[in-house]
């Protein structure tokens, strides 16, 4: 042992991969080892003391679009209530109790990766000083990379390989061995202690890059040291054993690492930290960062169990024992449902068959996917998919592949899956099935349902003042339960002829209730009615956390707040629908899951969307909009009753008029809806768009083999009940023709034989450019239209051409222009303006004779002139940047309006792929890189650069933008300390990842354009002469 101290070295182990990972990478920090020949007694205090620091981050992992050759070994679909973010997170060791944090969005922690004392600036003095010897000046050309990685890191990184794990062990008290003066670091400094969990995955990339460079240099050098002695021999060596690579793998990696030896290791470190700088935090409330840290320690604790010495891999449904005690110590579960239980120990299960399992809401079904998931993971060693919806946040149910669009691409996914993919399991979940036999066929899965409820529902009818209770038993399906009790004035019969107040008093404040309404309007004015003639008495339950929500509803709204909301909100009451954003639908989720608002008014979304159950469900009417209810929705809105855990009994009350009695008698009785495939009757984004990605990816690119695909999809198990007048192969030569006959393919005809033929199909340049972009084929040939008018007379004094050329086609058909807001919005454009308009044939006189209603004989595209509405409304908020004052001016819901500006950014960035894939539309590709950003972040121009930084959203950017930091390089060279004094609720935290992020984005750019020098000076591949120069070497 050194004199200055005993030499404490962290481990990071990290499992090896065989092969293309989908899923998470899991990274377990270990106890502090000892160096051999330390007495045990004082390596166990070490070990102890270490484990007593406190590890805590989370990395953020976006999931890109994955070719079907690397799909993973398990998709999981569905999950009441599941937690997405485990699947777009690496959890990393955290500490259960570490909630300190001052800063939900912090991703460096205290951390600057810069600063003159910090890890990277160390490792590039050492590097400097290490080039400096004139033995290395020599070679650093050839050598550099390989010398920084084999000798230069060791004096910080010990390297061991055991089997399939690399331990990265860190000096914490590291002498000057090496004869180089000043690259020591300070006693009790723990390099890696403070490494953000953002920056860990650089050590992955480190253990491929010393399995590759590490050996090829070692190789080098003992070859060398023969002939001249370098500094290598008075370097000290850490031990590093590595498994002997043949001479081909050497000079494979000589190859490879040739091609990099420009880059340092500084730059091999930034690279890796800024690549993961780039995606923001998201925030997270406490309750959701508690359910996080469950998850984190479930999935490390059952890892670390399998990689140690132990068999205890089976006590808990295949997974080790402390799993099974932190769903009982986090979650309170001590025992499995029975149900559960034995979905758990099927056969099928067991042998990794395909399987389909249906329990009423709230049965526990997510518990069973976590669990599944975590067997795959950890003692499978397996990767799992789990598909999401892309519009509701909680669940995907196995039913919505009968739902649209939707349905549509979740069939073509699971087809496409099926059919590449032999070993890969499948698992549906869902609350609602009927026709279970054709998706089983369709995904060659068991079945496994059970009626299972965890608190009892009870399903009443509500006709005037009596109250009637569902059963089955009855002769004519209800018996009576009870008169209503409730004593109403003349005003409040007239006001409340459906006895809401009365049902909602019954529980409210003490419980939860949730009020279905038909309509987005009816939302509202039902929880104002309500609360007109609720007692003063709700005002004092729980009112400083409801002055605190309305208070948080103002700071996200810029200082607006609906004046229903103002109103309704001091009672415990609010409404819930699509016209609000999604930053006040989440405070509002929040409020009510925590009991501080007691009754939501909402539209039938909220049961299919969010996972907020409550004591009491009321449906206002059994009617969607003007559609009579259909049992699926029925099933899901009642659902919603009995809280697990809360409630003891659940109740739900389906308020009717007289008039429809027998409808809603035959709707209770009446078994589910059957689901049925939407690949053919939804054609553009059905079974043509599964033609183009399926030759496209040359997965099939025969019509033989196309059509046996389509035998092997929910519709081809269909088709003798969907099909009536033509067969599956018409249909299929049909989608062909069509998709030929558009430009999207090109059909190859080859003859085998005399009597053989086949019929090949390529993908042409149009088709690829519509494939890439995910443009809807309804609109690729009005989009390629559009863009090709517009190179034309691009106007490009304003964004207004831009952004008309990148309004979202499929929003057309929802919009009802306001003709005297479009008139005024009209007669305020510039003259540029008004020429924009001109050239796509709409003028000021058509608008004018709109406006006064007056009659029309020009004949005007309506989608044009619809489009081009659209495209105001989002002009003028890119230059009011202000989601209230445009929802104001145009008359639209804010919620709308943000979809609409999520809608633009999206199919924004649709065609800019769509452009790069076509060389005549080169003109647009920088122009829409720029659009897109300002249609991403919505705010002014000058604010853009600080928004790339992590951490930083509007409000914070108008802060440092006032206060002097306009650029990115501002924000690099800032003082954290200064920052705080500058910038009102900026914790220290948040001072330290804003100047870190914002030198890594730069480095970034400086890496970028280094690069792009080095791949100019690089000798060309195809240089004459480098070949037979190349041979002659050899």
């Amino acid at each position: 042992m050194d004199e200055g101290g005993s030499r404490i070295r962290r481990r990071v182990s990290l499992p090896k991969r065989n092969r293309p990972s989908l899923g998470c990478i899991f990274v377990g920090l270990t106890a502090a080892e000892l160096e051999p020949g330390d007495e045990g007694k004082e390596e166990e205090e070490m070990v102890a003391e270490n484990r007593r620091r406190k590890t805590a981050g989370v990395l953020r992992v976006e999931v890109q679009p994955f070719l079907l050759s690397d799909s993973p070994e398990c998709l999981i679909l569905g999950g009441g209530g599941t937690n997405p973010d485990l699947l777009r997170r690496i959890p990393i060791d955290r500490g259960v109790g570490d909630q300190h944090n001052d800063s939900e969005e912090d991703m460096f922690g205290d951390y600057d990766s810069f600063t003159e004392n910090s890890f990277i600036a160390q490792v590039d003095n050492l590097e400097q000083k290490y080039m400096q010897l004139p033995e290395h000046k020599k070679h650093a050309t050839d050598f550099a990379t390989e010398n920084l990685y084999s000798e230069s890191i060791k004096n910080k990184l010990s390297i061991t390989t055991i089997g399939n794990l690399t331990e990265l062990q860190t000096d914490e008290h590291t002498e000057n061995q090496s004869g180089y003066e000043g690259v020591t670091v300070e006693p009790g400094a723990d390099l890696l202690y403070d490494v953000p969990s953002s920056q860990a995955i650089y050590f992955e990339n480190l253990q491929n890059s010393s399995n590759d460079l590490g050996i090829c240099s070692m190789k080098e050098r003992d070859w060398k040291s023969s002939s001249h002695n370098t500094v290598n021999e008075e370097l000290p060596h850490n031990c590093i054993e590595q498994r002997q690579q043949n001479d081909e793998d050497s000079s494979k990696v000589r190859i490879s690492s040739d091609m990099n030896r420009r880059k340092s290791i500084k730059d091999h470190l930034k690279s890796a930290m800024t690549g993961n700088a780039k995606a923001q935090t998201p925030i997270f409330s406490r309750s959701k960062q508690l359910k996080d840290t469950l998850l984190s320690e479930e999935i490390n604790v059952a890892k670390k169990t399998i990689e140690s010495s132990s068999n205890d891999l089976g006590p808990f449904y295949s997974l080790p024992s402390k799993v099974r005690d932190l769903y009982a110590q986090f979650k309170g579960i001590e025992k499995l449902y029975e149900w559960q239980h034995t979905c758990l120990t099927l056969n099928s299960v067991q042998e990794r068959k395909n399987l389909i399992y249906s329990l009423p809401t709230s049965g526990g079904k997510t518990l069973v996917a976590e669990i599944l998931m975590l067997q795959e993971l950890l003692c499978c060693r397996k990767d799992v998919l789990m598909i999401l919806p892309y519009v509701a946040i909680v669940q995907e149910k196995l039913h919505m592949i009968g739902e649209g669009s939707r349905g549509a691409t979740l069939e073509m996914t699971l087809a496409k899956i099926l059919y590449t993919s032999k070993t890969t399991q499948i698992i549906g979940m869902s609350a609602t099935l009927n026709n279970v036999e054709d998706l089983q066929k369709f995904l060659q899965a068991e079945y496994y349902t059970s009626q299972f409820r965890p608190v009892e529902l009870k399903e009443y009818l509500k006709i005037n003042d009596t109250i009637y209770e569902i059963d089955s038993k009855a002769e004519n399906g209800m018996t009576f339960s009870r008169l209503l009790n409730y004593k109403y004035s003349d005003t409040l019969k007239k006001m409340d002829p459906d006895h809401l107040v009365a049902l909602v008093t019954e529980v409210i404040p003490n419980y939860s209730c949730l009020v279905f309404c038909p309509s987005k309007k009816n939302c509202e004015n039902v929880a104002e009615m309500i609360c007109k003639f609720l007692s003063k008495e709700y005002l004092k339950h729980k009112e400083k956390e409801k002055c605190e929500v309305i208070k948080n509803l103002k700071n996200i709204g810029n200082g607006n707040l609906c004046p229903v909301l103002k109103r309704t909100i001091p009672f415990g009451v609010a409404y819930h629908h699509s016209g609000l954003t999604s930053d006040e639908r989440k405070l509002l989720e929040e409020a009510y899951s925590a009991g501080v608002l007691c009754l939501f008014t909402c539209t039938s979304t909220l049961a299919a969307g969010v996972n907020l159950p409550a004591r009491r469900v009321i449906l206002r009417a059994p009617y969607v909009a003007m559609e009579f209810l259909k049992r699926n929705q029925y099933k899901q809105m009642i659902g919603r009753a009995g809280r697990a855990g809360i409630d003891t009994i659940g109740e739900s009350i389906l308020i009717l008029q007289e008039k429809d009695k027998q409808q809603v008698l035959e709707l209770i009785t009446r078994p589910l809806e059957n689901c049925y495939s939407h690949l053919v009757r939804e054609f553009t984004k059905g079974i043509q768009t599964l033609f183009l990605s399926l030759i496209g990816l040359k997965i099939a690119t025969n019509l033989d083999d196309i059509y046996h695909f389509m035998n092997g999809t929910f519709f081809g198990v269909q088709q003798k009940i969907l099909l009536k007048e033509k067969s599956l192969w018409e249909i299929t030569v049909e989608s062909l023709r069509y998709l030929t006959e558009k430009g999207l393919l090109q059909k190859d005809t080859i003859c085998k034989s005399e009597e053989e033929v086949q019929h090949n199909f390529h993908i042409t340049k149009l088709g690829r450019a519509s494939f890439k972009g995910t443009i809807d084929l309804a609109y690729c040939d009005i989009l390629y239209r559009d863009l090709k008018k517009g190179l034309e007379g691009l106007v490009l004094e304003s964004l207004l051409h831009l952004i008309y050329l990148t309004t979202p086609y499929d929003l057309i058909s929802q919009c009802n222009p306001d003709w005297m807001i479009y008139f005024r919005q009209f007669s305020q454009l510039s003259p540029a303006e008004q020429n924009v308009a001109a050239i796509l044939g709409v003028s000021e006189s058509f608008l004018g004779k709109k406006a006064s209603g007056q009659a029309i004989r020009k004949k005007v595209d309506k989608d044009v002139v619809n489009r081009l509405y659209l495209s105001f409304v989002l002009y003028t908020l890119l230059k009011e940047t202000n989601i209230w004052t445009v929802s104001e001016k145009f008359n639209m819901p804010r919620g709308y309006i943000q979809n609409l500006l999520t809608g633009a950014a999206s199919f924004s960035s649709c065609v800019l792929h769509f452009c790069e894939e076509l060389e005549e539309f080169w003109v647009y590709r920088a122009l829409l890189v720029e659009l897109t950003k300002k249609l991403t972040y919505c705010v002014k121009a000058e604010l853009i650069p600080l928004m790339e930084v992590t951490g930083v959203l509007e409000g914070r950017a108008k802060q440092l933008y006032s206060a002097g930091y306009k650029s990115l390089m501002h924000l690099a060279n800032a003082n954290p300390e200064v920052l705080i004094r500058t910038i009102d609720h900026l914790s220290r935290r948040q001072a330290k990842q804003i100047v870190a992020s914002a030198k890594m984005l730069l480095h970034e750019k400086a890496e970028a354009l280094q690069e792009e020098v080095e791949e100019l000076l690089r000798l060309p591949s195809d240089f004459p002469g480098a070949v037979a120069s190349s041979t002659d070497k050899a």
